[in-house]
């Protein structure tokens, strides 16, 4: 290092901006200069340190926390209050929602080959999704009539019901959907990632057989969440999909009145804990199944059956669920079960028994609270010792925190302050973009959107090609 005393040019004999020449004396720095030099410096830094930590006293905005309690999801209204990071201050987007008659083939989709499946008769069952969020939709202020001012597209289809009924086979849905798509130029303009679609049941996506190649970036709405301990490939992708509630009996999910069956107080339950369904040679299951056996005193798993006499019907299954303080949630086929739902209509804390599970709104439940899981590779005594050393103080807490959120799991009207409808809107309003674009849309300086042989958005000929 150089000697502090060291002889320097002035900045303006230095510079390039003058050639002439004049006889300057330079400084002499002696060491009263350079004791006074350092002490300024060091001036400096203490005032830069106290404005600092005067900086620090002004409080920031508060980050939104993991631990957020139950009530703090609602305002003074009773209404849902999501979080303003990434949402906005409140709901503002536009849906457009395809009509059946619209586009060749979306009847079919909806009500099969020969059009006599009913919407009515697809409301029940893990299915009836599909149906209560598209006449949710079509009711809803957020819909728009006109394609080009629209944030998101709608396409409906009651796929899952119209198999399960036999309106379509595997290929017909496929071929189906296909053709659908490309009578949609809409959705050749984003690639799809402005498209919605809603698959039901524990298949999600895979009821369409070619989704990875045609909806690999449009949004899905669906309860199930990862299947690769099934499949190669998950349908489900946590950036670009919303996990959506179960579809619960409607005569749990009475918004205005009482249910079929109300909760039982703690102390007037027969049972530690219960596991309504049918083992269906699943493991886990299964395994329940012999723990009931081994402790029928604690753990209630009665057989289920699909028909006959022995059928339970829906109050009786209800009556059952509600006569334990812990419904057991085991997965069967897939990582999901309507258990989970069910449990908080009778009070009763759900133990998620899968370990893949994806569940709903995430951003802003702490399902800590409200809900217990356990590695379904513990299933055993050690569960049911486990559940017992709960104090009932603790699990009336849950059920309280389980009672302010439930309201999330009802398909009910978005007017209702909190609903399923209310959650999916403010997930969607994270999905709008401003700006889309596909491996096929080009734009030119005008601002004009045209595909690759040049010709203009609006001049798209059916059907548009698909990849």
């Amino acid at each position: 290092m150089g000697s502090l005393n060291r002889s320097r040019i002035p900045f303006s004999a230095a510079g390039g901006g003058s050639h002439h020449h004049h006889n300057h004396t330079l400084p002499v720095f002696t060491r009263a200069h350079q004791i006074g030099a350092l002490a300024l410096v060091f001036a400096t830094f203490l005032l830069t340190r106290a404005f600092d930590r005067l900086s620090c006293v002004f409080p920031s905005p508060a980050p939104l926390s993991t631990g957020r309690s139950a009530a703090s999801l609602f305002d003074r209204a009773g209404a849902l209050s999501w979080p303003d990071r990434g949402y906005g201050s409140g709901l503002d987007l536009k849906i457009y929602v395809y009509e059946e008659r619209e586009v060749d083939g979306l009847r079919e989709l909806m009500r099969g080959r020969d059009g006599n499946i009913s919407p009515q008769a697809c409301l029940k069952g893990q299915w009836g999704t599909q149906v209560k969020i598209h006449q949710l939709l079509l009711k809803s202020r957020f819909r728009t009539l006109k394609k080009d001012e629209a944030d998101l597209f709608f396409v409906p289809a009651y796929v899952k019901c119209v198999r399960m009924m036999g309106g379509l086979n595997d290929t017909e849905i496929n071929q189906t959907y296909v053709k659908v798509l490309s009578q949609m130029p809409y959705f050749r303009y984003s690639g799809g990632r402005d498209h919605i679609f809603v698959f039901p049941s524990g298949a999600g996506a895979h009821l369409f057989r070619s989704w990875a190649k045609y909806l690999n970036r449009s949004i899905i709405l669906t309860p199930e969440g990862d299947r690769t301990d099934k499949r190669a490939t998950s349908a489900f992708n946590t950036w670009k999909d919303i996990i959506i509630p179960g579809n619960v009996d409607d005569g749990m999910t009475t918004v205005h009145g009482s249910t079929i069956v109300q909760p039982l107080p703690l102390s007037k339950r027969k049972y530690l804990a219960n596991f309504l369904g049918r083992a269906q040679g699943k493991v886990g299951r299964l395994q329940l199944v012999e723990l009931a056996k081994q402790y029928p005193d604690k753990l209630e798993s009665p057989e289920l059956k699909l028909t006959g006499p022995d059928k339970l019907g829906r109050t009786e299954y209800f009556n059952h669920l509600r006569n334990a303080k812990f419904c057991l949630a085991p997965r069967g086929e897939s990582s999901w079960t309507l258990r989970f739902y069910e449990a908080y209509f009778v009070e009763c804390v759900p133990v998620i028994l899968s370990d893949q599970v994806e569940l709903p709104f995430q951003n802003v439940i702490d399902y800590t609270q409200i809900s217990i899981k356990w590695p379904s590779t513990r299933i055993g005594t050690q569960l049911l010792e486990y559940l017992e050393s709960i104090p009932n103080e603790e699990i009336e807490g849950m059920l309280a925190h389980g009672r302010q959120v439930r309201c999330l799991w009802v398909y009910a009207p978005e007017t209702e302050p909190c609903s399923a409808m209310v959650g999916i809107m403010w997930e969607l309003q994270r999905k709008v973009r401003r700006f889309h674009q596909s491996a096929e849309t080009f734009w030119l300086h005008n601002r004009t959107i045209v595909n690759r042989d040049l010709v203009e958005f609006q001049k798209w000929r059916m059907p548009v090609p698909l990849p």
